[in-house]
């Protein structure tokens, strides 16, 4: 009820100028910004003094390291470079006391930590988070793809297993674009867009917050705080994970892997029409990714991206649990 109170709260003091003309997409990443730096500088603020945590290392090799740290400063990374450059370099995702927690995220508390990787021998978790980094990689740059002229509402994230072949992110262009087919040269466009991000290694910087600040976030966009409402009331705690990269802001249903450039193998691959929804002609962007230390020769790439062209089916009532990434080694059928 707080919840649908704030945003009743909300939507009255944007009306008239949302009314008025849409904001541009500059002021909305302004705007989301500024809310995301506040509700930090307030988070980081409550802890004024270096108080120390104790962190038990886990891991091949980790055994026995206990690494002194600071409460709500140093981060799963921090804990990482304590160690050697291959844990920097390698770390995906942390487990602390056995919850999945960003790298970037600070420590609260004494605790036990892993440090996930692409080589693990169950990578289920650090798979799911990596397809769904590089789908909000996705929405990111769809997001900035189009002038100030055209409209651009990212609806919620599909949640899909890695085996149906793509990732996805679901969008609502300007419906000055319903009739627009998108070319080979636009999709290579979209692609060099997320090439561009990953070869910068921006982080994903995570921010754990109340369901009134996300909605302060999103104020701009109905959709958007609709999705804010629902994730509240499905989350155990009632808080909700923003993350953000560089000037974009995002919600996310799961963690996210430390950064950028762990995308490294990234192509865009199709954008399907599904037709009309809530928020006018919903669309299906799709790609494929690869992590660096999972590369694929160019002919099985070929043959995954022919893969990851074909509309992928969301499924809408049970949840799907994603096993490992493709094996280039492996030979890859088109089914999906």
């Amino acid at each position: 009820m707080a919840t649908r109170t704030v945003r009743q709260v909300l939507q009255r003091r944007f009306a008239s100028a949302a009314a008025a003309v849409h904001p541009a997409a500059a002021e909305v990443r302004s705007h989301r910004n500024a809310v995301f730096s506040r509700e930090l500088a307030r988070q980081r603020a409550l802890y004024p003094r270096i108080e120390k945590v104790e962190v038990n290392m886990e891991g091949p090799g980790l055994e026995g390291t206990l690494l002194v740290m600071n409460r709500g400063l140093s981060t799963p990374l921090s804990c990482a470079r304590h160690l050697t450059e291959h844990h920097v370099t390698n770390s995906v995702l942390a487990l602390v006391d056995g919850e999945p927690w960003p790298l970037h995220r600070p420590l609260t508390r004494s605790c036990s930590l892993t440090l996930l990787t692409f080589k693990d021998n169950d990578p289920t978790l650090v798979n799911q988070a990596f397809w769904q980094s590089c789908a909000s990689l996705l929405g990111q740059v769809l997001e900035t793809a189009f002038k100030d002229d055209f409209t651009v509402e990212l609806l919620s994230t599909a949640d899909v297993p890695v085996t149906s072949g793509a990732f996805c992110c679901d969008v609502a262009l300007d419906p000055q674009l319903d009739s627009w087919t998108p070319s080979e040269e636009s999709l290579r466009s979209l692609t060099r867009g997320a090439q561009q991000l990953i070869h910068q290694d921006l982080a994903w910087e995570p921010l754990e917050v109340t369901p009134s600040v996300a909605l302060e976030v999103f104020s701009h966009s109905r959709c958007k705080q609709e999705e804010v409402e629902q994730k509240a009331t499905e989350s155990p705690r009632g808080t909700l994970m923003l993350y953000r990269c560089r000037d974009h802001v995002l919600l996310s249903g799961g963690p996210l892997v430390a950064r950028t450039g762990l995308c490294s193998q990234y192509e865009v691959t199709a954008l399907h029409s599904l037709g009309q929804g809530p928020w006018g002609l919903h669309r299906r962007a799709q790609g494929l990714s690869l992590p660096p230390q999972l590369q694929a020769h160019h002919t099985v790439w070929r043959k995954l991206r022919q893969r990851a062209e074909k509309l992928v089916e969301v499924p809408r009532t049970e949840e799907v649990t994603p096993p490992s990434l493709p094996d280039p080694d492996q030979p890859v059928t088109s089914s999906v």
